[in-house]
């Protein structure tokens, strides 16, 4: 049944609800720390949400309702007193209702900007709860210079108070030189290689062109290069991030947890208090990773010293299910039937081949294309994959968070990828001497300080990492990263991955379908940039003429 209000009741439910006749509403106006108290009170209540609201929040003097919507606000209350009000709340509401997971039914938006291509890596690596967007190398070029006519990347404190300091900025400036220097060539050699189609339009053309001109040139961007990061995420997420950070052997990571703390103190300060050094169990959680992170360095130094690494194919299967079938039939016929798990597991460990390849293309279905995702059956059966791969596209790859994957440090170790075009344009050996002068200055700042030095280090660099990932990932990350608008040194790990679960798994692998092994296009965007101006077109129609 609706809830019934009287006038008043209506009159303040107003400025906190979408609507107050219909069972589906959002909440307006209020802080984070309250949304996730309401909802965590609501779970253990009879009440509607609005009934909740009014009856034990706001109507409640002792919650300080009040205080920390703004109300009183307006009668002089500091915006201090109303912080402390709603860390108040939260705690009533901590102890009375819920437990830590009210942390993530609030969440907050926030602007990183100005960080180095090393701690983006660090602010996107949460699987869950935190959604992150980063600066694009691929479609901003990255040669602007600050107010004081420096190139902007980030000094490390450490080496700029180091004798490292002049071979540090020698080399982060002879990349952004070379960078710069080369944009203009290389768009012109781009645009005489691949003349404009007759069926693109200007916009089109130019963006693509400039999207394969930063394709061709990222690699020359130290991993100091400053970039912007927005995040949303909830309380819980942000806190065992900014924990991490401040756990961090880096100097930057502590400095931007710092700023991050400062910052997320003012919108969600209960749900990221103990991810603080000076709280007791940020403190004992700091140290914890800390005192961990060098156990293993320690023990890794002296078990491993004397291997050196193999020279193995850029993307090895290293581990998968030899039983995966048997277990994503019986996965697949499990909601469909009344059977205990292990005896659908016997039922199609006994079936043949040819039984299993038609349920299996049952299941997989007629799926016209890649947004039609099959079900989670697929979850059951693993594969983990060593890569070894420029830290450019490993900054795309590592955006994907339904699977496990953690890297090695980046170093100059591994080699580094030149992209083919650049010889045709002319300009691979210049592109070359760079790789080599980051080297020997990596080689150089690494012998003291190891950790810091990757921050001299080129995308173009090739670093380590593996990711074990589920059966329905693979469909998704395979079909998503072989697409003919990818980056080319993605697409190729896309499609080794591909071709070695199909290698290990063909009945299995048959339902991808939309994996592009082709070699792409010399302009990988264009199709794209025409899928845009149809949508474009498709606006205007709809709305006018939209701005230029």
């Amino acid at each position: 049944m609706a809830d019934s209000f009287t006038s008043d009741e209506q009159a303040v439910l107003s400025r906190f609800c979408s609507n107050l006749d219909k069972p589906v509403f959002v909440l307006l106006n209020l802080p984070e720390a309250v949304k996730g108290a309401l909802f965590s009170r609501y779970s253990r209540s009879d009440k509607s949400l609005r009934r909740v609201l009014l009856d034990e929040f706001i109507n409640k003097p002792e919650m300080g309702f009040k205080e920390i919507v703004g109300e009183a606000t307006r009668s002089g209350i500091e915006q201090a007193v109303a912080l402390r009000k709603a860390e108040e709340f939260y705690d009533r509401v901590l102890v009375g209702y819920g437990d830590d997971s009210v942390a993530e039914l609030g969440g907050a938006h926030i602007a990183c900007e100005d960080v180095s291509n090393i701690a983006s890596k660090v602010l996107e690596d949460s699987r869950i709860g935190l959604s992150p967007l980063e600066k694009s190398t691929r479609y901003v070029y990255f040669n602007q210079k600050n107010a004081d006519g420096n190139y902007r990347y980030y000094r490390e404190p450490q080496i700029m108070a180091s004798e490292h300091a002049a071979l540090y900025e020698r080399t982060c400036n002879l990349l952004f030189d070379t960078y710069s220097s080369l944009m203009e060539p290389v768009q012109k050699y781009v645009t005489d290689a691949n003349p404009k189609p007759a069926d693109a339009t200007d916009r089109a053309y130019a963006a693509t062109v400039r999207a394969k001109t930063c394709d061709l040139l990222r690699g020359l961007l130290p991993a100091s290069a400053l970039t912007n990061v927005g995040i949303f995420g909830n309380g819980r997420a942000f806190e065992y991030l900014l924990t991490k950070m401040h756990a961090s052997p880096l100097g930057e990571m502590h400095s931007l947890a710092a700023e991050m703390q400062t910052e997320l103190e003012k919108t969600i300060p209960s749900f990221v208090k103990r991810a603080s050094p000076s709280n007791k169990y940020g403190a004992s959680a700091h140290a914890y990773m800390r005192e961990t992170r060098m156990a293993m360095e320690e023990a890794s130094g002296q078990l491993l010293s004397n291997t050196k690494p193999e020279n193995r194919e850029a993307v090895e299967l290293v581990d998968y299910d030899a039983k995966a079938e048997e277990k994503i039939i019986a996965a697949m016929l499990y909601p469909y039937s009344h059977l205990t798990l292990r005896q659908l597991r016997s039922s199609a460990a006994g079936m043949g081949q040819i039984a299993r390849c038609k349920l299996i293309a049952e299941y997989y279905g007629m799926r016209q294309n890649r947004r039609n995702r099959p079900g989670r059956a697929l979850e059951n059966a693993y594969y983990t994959f060593d890569i070894l791969g420029n830290y450019g596209m490993y900054r795309d790859l590592h955006r994907h968070r339904m699977l496990t994957q953690e890297r090695q440090e980046l170093s100059t170790l591994h080699g580094y990828d030149v992209p083919e075009e650049l010889a045709d344009a002319g300009v691979r050996d210049k592109f070359e001497a760079c790789m080599q002068e980051a080297d020997s200055a990596y080689r150089e700042i690494a012998k003291e300080m190891p950790k810091q030095a990757q921050y001299v280090v080129p995308l173009a660099y090739k670093m380590r990492w593996y990711i074990t990932l589920n059966l329905r990932e693979v469909l998704h990350f395979t079909e998503l990263r072989s697409s003919p608008q990818g980056h080319v040194d993605y697409r190729r790990v896309a499609q080794q991955m591909y071709a070695k679960v199909k290698q290990v798994h063909p009945a299995l692998a048959g339902g991808i379908k939309f994996v592009d092994m082709s070699g792409g296009q010399k302009l990988e965007r264009l199709e794209a940039e025409k899928k845009t101006d149809a949508k474009l077109n498709e606006l205007d129609k709809k709305y006018g003429k939209g701005p230029n």
